[in-house]
């Protein structure tokens, strides 16, 4: 734990970083016994062993903390991804199993990942909100990064599909997650609503399941259109009304 005195010497810029390490790892440590909603800025402060004052020097509210943790999860996610998800996909032809498996790599390597899940299910509608437009701006581009860097491992494992619909499916499959794990994981009273009506508890989305079929229906169904399309234009061309295109 870090001391009052000690930030009060964190005078260089090696000092300031330590302090501020310090922080996201109280913080990260956090988000292992409770949820995103209950981190607050306070206790924050208290474990870390600063005035919330001092805290603010480093970052200027709680929502900058936890952005800055969910850039540093989603990091970790790709890095392991870009392992895992060679070798699943790898010597399948058929590019419906390729994404039927890519969407099941996807799924249980964020099922592992339950902060990352809970980050980014509080992304746009918390953690976006009580930030500046420089942490915003700061955060926006290193989350573009992350999704060209999923872009990319999508378009290795489905090679059919172009750079747009690689985005696009790399896209969907984050907005699927943050979506799916907030459903997944209700509040104490619609648990207990489920517990009390067997026929509500079928409301209820299993986490992995849930995604997984969804990136798997987004991906063959961008695969289908990806071959109708090629097969519209190559008829139109052989009907004289023009050049098949690629």
């Amino acid at each position: 734990m870090t001391s009052t005195s000690d930030f009060q010497r964190a005078r260089s810029e090696e000092q300031r970083a330590q302090r501020r390490q310090a922080i996201l790892e109280t913080a990260a440590a956090m988000l292992t016994e409770m949820p995103v909603a209950q981190v607050s800025l306070n206790e924050l402060s208290r474990r870390v062993g600063l005035a919330k004052s001092n805290v603010l020097r480093y970052f200027e509210s709680r929502e900058a903390v936890l952005l800055d943790l969910l850039d540093t999860a989603t990091r970790s996610w790709l890095e392991d991804l870009a392992t895992r998800l060679p070798a699943a996909v790898d010597g399948t032809a058929d590019p419906y199993a390729r994404t039927d498996r890519l969407a099941a790599t996807l799924a249980a390597s964020l099922a592992e990942r339950p902060v990352l899940c809970d980050l980014a299910g509080a992304q746009a509608s918390v953690l976006e909100r009580n930030v500046s437009e420089e942490v915003a701006i700061r955060y926006k581009r290193a989350s573009l990064d992350g999704l060209q860097a999923l872009a990319a491992l999508v378009g290795s494992a489905l090679p059919e599909l172009d750079e747009r619909d690689t985005v696009r499916l790399a896209s969907a499959t984050l907005l699927v997650a943050g979506a799916m794990w907030v459903h997944a994981h209700p509040s104490d009273a619609v648990l207990a609503a489920y517990a009390s009506d067997p026929a509500l508890a079928a409301m209820r989305l299993p986490f992995e399941e849930a995604v997984r079929l969804s990136v798997s229906v987004f991906g063959s169904g961008l695969l289908a259109r990806r071959q109708d399309g090629g097969a519209g234009r190559n008829a139109q061309a052989a009907a004289g009304q023009g050049q098949p295109q690629p």
